[in-house]
């Protein structure tokens, strides 16, 4: 029996009137579970004329009062973590683990939600000229909408709705199609703590709902999520029709291993950043750049590998669970035998990976590359699978110059035991988030996730201080009060204030 998906508009779960209808299935063996129909144009325009009537309200409210939604929300998703991390887990094939730990990414995002009182403090200077003061206040938007992909049904969901919101906006949330049951959940104890009707409006669709979303004269912001071509086309179209955007895209993410790095530590880092949840990872590491001897350690990284199998969500020795669907894995495939082809040589091939019982699923084993050069496809395409390539320099400079060449710019990590080294990386290299003996420098709420070049399409990035300002506006006040016995001296015919 499948789950029939509802939508969230005006206060209100519902099923929706659509006739156009997705299939939600399982990506351990594509039987469908769930349904979802697709909104409406009339229930598209509902929800967004319902969340601009409550935007006028809302935005009223006191802030410490929001600040109080956002405890409450907070202590009901902990509450009930294990039970969003089942739900996302079957519907993504993420492992129960992996789940968990995308639903607590998401949680500390709502924390860092809570201090909303000291993010919107605005400043102040007294006397910028004789009795006259200037003070900046930090006022909300407007209608405000995410459109997030399928990896991350918790966490990125809850970058963007609870900030937002928190800052006095309104906010419509456009999931992906692939796995919607998550947001669902997360909008039902978004209610249940309390949140007025139409603050937070859920509508699920396919690219007819997004397209309706980015052209609406009422929808203020964008936020994106995505694949590098769907983002370009959200900040294009967006941005074309006077919206402020933020548009995170592809990934082509490096490792550099130095010889003085630990080995064990190297090779334990790189499986888990390069085969964890698939490779479905916009921050996964996809390619090891070996400095120098360090290439004498790829056998022993191609046997690390082997031994990690796939398997269901449920199953505890399982290191990662299978693609988000069939298309997804036909596309994995089909860049690792072009690698082959073009003459990359495969130490470790998961093409013909199953899981007995549910050989029908989307199941993709751990593939290690070397031998791979810049023009193959394989170094140019984010692969979105449990491929790992490896390619090797001579010098940290050599390295550092392969990555900057690299269009993309979303993340970055080296294994190093010199702080010079470490320092001279941090600083020379042209990637967003970098991280040094972490694989993954995915950082918490209070920084902002930074990604640089053709990973990202905007100004201002996601959480933390910069999303405050991405969904506000700032308004300055210069003001003077004349005392009844202050002296005038005739009309200021300058721009000086005096």
């Amino acid at each position: 029996m499948t789950t029939q998906v509802k939508h969230f508009i005006a206060g209100e779960f519902t099923t929706g009137n659509g006739s156009r209808c997705i299939s939600v299935t399982n990506p351990a063996d594509n039987q469908p579970i769930a349904q979802v129909n697709c909104a409406t144009a009339a229930e598209i325009e509902q929800a967004i004329s319902n969340a601009a009537d409550a935007f006028k309200s809302w935005r009223q409210v006191a802030v410490p009062e929001r600040a109080r939604l956002m405890l409450r929300y907070q202590h009901l998703l902990k509450a009930h973590h294990d039970e969003l991390a089942t739900i996302l887990a079957k519907e993504t094939g993420k492992t129960f683990a992996d789940a968990k730990g995308d639903v607590w990414r998401g949680i500390e995002v709502v924390e860092h939600a809570c201090n909303i009182p000291s993010l919107l403090m605005g400043e102040t200077v007294e006397n910028v000229a004789r009795g006259i003061d200037t003070y900046s206040m930090i006022q909300p938007l407007g209608v405000c909408t995410g459109i997030t992909p399928f990896n991350f049904p918790a966490m990125i969901p809850l970058w963007m709705f609870p900030l937002a919101i928190a800052c006095g906006n309104t906010f419509i949330l456009k999931p992906s199609e692939q796995d919607p049951m998550t947001a669902q959940r997360l909008a039902e104890l978004f209610d249940e703590a309390g949140a007025p009707k139409g603050v937070l409006q859920l509508l699920h669709g396919d690219r007819d709902v997004v397209d309706t979303l980015l052209c609406h004269p009422q929808i203020k912001a964008i936020s994106f999520v995505g694949s590098v071509a769907v983002g370009r086309h959200v900040y294009q179209t967006g941005t074309e029709h006077m919206k402020r955007v933020q548009a995170f895209a592809g990934a082509k993410n490096h490792s550099v291993i130095m010889p003085d790095a630990n080995k064990q530590q190297v090779i334990n880092q790189l499986v888990g950043a390069s085969v964890g949840a698939a490779g479905q990872r916009c921050m996964a590491i996809s390619v090891a750049v070996f400095v120098g001897d360090t290439k004498h350690w790829i056998p022993e990284l191609r046997d690390a590998m082997a031994s990690v199998r796939p398997g269901l969500w449920d199953d505890p020795d399982a290191g990662f669970g299978p693609l988000i669907s069939p298309q997804a894995k036909q596309r994995v495939l089909g860049l690792i035998a072009q690698g082959k082809q073009e003459g990359a040589q495969c130490l470790l091939d998961g093409s013909d990976a199953s899981v007995p019982g549910h050989e029908a699923g989307n199941w993709v084993g751990p593939t290690l590359f070397t031998g791979v050069t810049e023009e193959m496809t394989l170094y140019k395409e984010e692969i979105f699978g449990p491929v790992l390539i490896c390619m090797e320099a001579e010098s940290l400079e050599e390295a550092i110059a392969l990555i900057n060449r690299n269009p993309y710019g979303n993340g970055t990590s080296l294994f190093t035991g010199s702080g010079a080294v470490a320092r001279k990386f941090q600083h020379e290299i042209e990637v967003g988030q970098v991280g040094i003996n972490i694989p993954i420098p995915v950082p918490l709420p209070f920084f902002s996730f930074t990604g640089w070049k053709g990973s990202f399409y905007g100004d201002q990035h996601a959480y933390g201080k910069q999303a405050v300002r991405f969904y506000t506006e700032t308004k300055t006040i210069t003001s003077r009060w004349f005392e009844d016995d202050m002296s005038h001296s005739g009309p200021n015919m300058t721009i000086n204030l005096k």
